[in-house]
């Protein structure tokens, strides 16, 4: 039996409009009476509560940070878990990019910080409903230092060529502490290396006790893998990139084509009327 539902928004759960479809949200709205649903994602919690709200789960926990921090349901919810970037590490990356024409974004919990307005902020408001707070990085991370504390999240954007260097230079430095992903060409995220969206599904499973044959995954990206490999039942989307495809059980329809969706109504013996 299915007692909890994990999945991965960006290219996952959101159709080709970056928005939660008609039939996506019956299909979770169905299930959450008998199954934990808990979204999991590299996005800030701000970015996602407004999912939660149309999908009817906001008490339900949110593995945000590709596992970096895992937090109870509501507006204020328990803080499970809390892993961010050494404050060195930071301060390194945030150094060498101000040497290249890359923009940095840093998160901490629901924080986001950005240097001055851009095309790339501007783009991640708009698809996230996030804002961002605009600071200098040395006023940022000397409040960190004060809070002993780092960033959940390091988002770096700029073009493909900057990437590349960028991402060579992030491994040769700081491969072996942290997370290095390249989401797209012109994007990286990188987190700590001790959390994944698996350690924040194992936590959540000891939470609400369910066992991990009772968890079913949805994914599509290299982020994914882990917890597609190791839930109970293992989702990858039709567009998922192949390591995801091959840690799956299974296959579904492309993020555009409603694919959780339509797995979730097989699995549950849901009825979607167009």
């Amino acid at each position: 039996m299915i007692r909890a539902v994990f999945t991965d928004v960006d290219g996952t759960l959101l159709n080709a409009e970056r928005q939660l479809s008609a039939r996506t949200i019956h299909a979770i709205r169905a299930i959450a009476e008998k199954a934990t649903v808990v979204l999991a994602s590299s996005r800030m919690p701000a970015a996602m509560r407004h999912l939660q709200a149309e999908l009817n789960i906001g008490q339900h926990p949110l593995i945000c940070y590709n596992g970096g921090y895992v937090i109870a349901g509501g507006q204020n919810g328990t803080v499970f878990a809390s892993h961010t970037i050494p404050l060195d590490v930071c301060s390194g990356i945030v150094e060498q990019g101000n040497a290249l024409p890359i923009h940095i974004s840093l998160y901490h919990a629901d924080d986001w910080y950005a240097k001055s307005p851009d095309q790339w902020t501007e783009r991640e408001e708009r698809i996230t409903k996030a804002a961002a707070q605009y600071r200098p990085f040395d006023e940022v991370l000397q409040g960190w230092e004060r809070s002993r504390v780092g960033a959940h999240k390091i988002m770096c954007m700029g073009e493909a060529g900057h990437i590349a260097k960028f991402y060579d230079w992030l491994m040769a430095s700081y491969g072996a502490r942290i997370h290095i992903y390249k989401s797209r060409p012109t994007y990286l995220e990188l987190a700590t290396k001790e959390v994944s969206k698996a350690t924040g599904m194992h936590l959540l499973l000891g939470k609400v006790g369910v066992a991990v044959k009772d968890a079913m995954a949805f994914g599509d990206n290299y982020n994914d893998v882990e917890m597609l490999r190791e839930a109970g039942i293992g989702v990858a989307v039709g567009n998922a990139v192949q390591e995801a495809i091959e840690a799956a059980n299974e296959i579904t329809a492309t993020g555009k084509e409603d694919g959780v969706a339509q797995s979730l109504e097989r699995h549950f013996g849901l009825t979607w009327l167009v």
